[in-house]
């Protein structure tokens, strides 16, 4: 069975953290909204969603990716990049504990999960300004007895590698090459994302669907060209705070 951690879009998302983006006003009620249709598209592909709930301590709390990387083995509890995201860990931890025994990246290392990708047995881990050195050293100790490997992957432009490629198959990735440097994932096969659309790199793969924003149409038409099932979810109040369709599950099979 396919579990989805979820977690509530707390009152306090309009003062999320920002890297890349202007601030704009953030509909609260329509984020929501976005975020239970989101949810309902995870459990049409299967999961059974579990949400967690969010305080006013918590303005990012819905970007759960961030805060554990799941794997077969094992979960690492993550040590956000920045400091406010800190409180979100505990439950999470909790939440993933019947499943998985969970190890955590330590101080001075900071990792968040969206600048980790997955594919196989290759980790490929952001160079961002949320996640250092120190946590890809910590994270590559714990895989390796697993037959992980891990690979640095630089980062520009954006706030983490998921905003620039993420898997959409076993062997196939989609990429703004723009922001990370393509030849690192080879031989994997790489989509590239429509010219227009930089941000149109962050796919969700679930079993044999892609979740996939509605604000890319010329990338989704890539997609489907090359024979993938998309499914469409419109999230760009959630897009207003970095956050994409990655960001707001934590999905694994229990």
């Amino acid at each position: 069975m396919l579990l989805a951690l979820t977690r509530d879009i707390s009152p306090a998302i309009v003062r999320c953290e920002l890297t890349h983006l202007a601030r704009e006003p953030i509909d609260v009620a329509r984020a929501r909204r976005q975020h239970d249709a989101y949810e309902e598209r995870l459990r049409e592909e299967g999961c059974a969603v579990v949400r967690l709930p969010a305080t006013d301590d918590m303005p990012d709390s819905v970007f759960i990716e961030d805060i554990a990387l799941v794997f077969g083995e094992l979960a690492v509890m993550t040590r956000p990049g920045a400091s406010s995201r800190r409180v979100e860990t505990a439950a999470v931890a909790d939440a993933i504990a019947p499943h998985r025994p969970i190890v955590w990246i330590e101080t001075p290392a900071t990792i968040d999960g969206g600048d980790v990708l997955t594919v196989g047995k290759r980790v490929f881990v952001g160079e961002s300004s949320r996640t250092n050195a120190a946590a890809t050293s910590q994270l590559a100790r714990y895989l390796a007895p697993h037959g992980y490997t891990v690979h640095i992957v630089p980062v520009r432009g954006c706030l983490h590698l998921k905003s620039a490629v993420t898997a959409v198959s076993d062997d196939t990735i989609l990429i703004n090459p723009e922001w990370v440097p393509a030849e690192v994932f080879r031989p994997l096969m790489l989509l590239e994302v429509h010219p227009a659309e930089a941000n149109g790199a962050n796919a969700l793969l679930v079993g044999a669907s892609v979740i996939y924003p509605t604000a890319f149409p010329r990338t989704c038409a890539r997609l489907e060209a090359r024979g993938f099932r998309v499914s469409q979810v419109e999230v760009t109040e959630i897009a207003k705070a970095e956050g994409a369709v990655t960001c707001c599950s934590l999905v694994f099979e229990v």
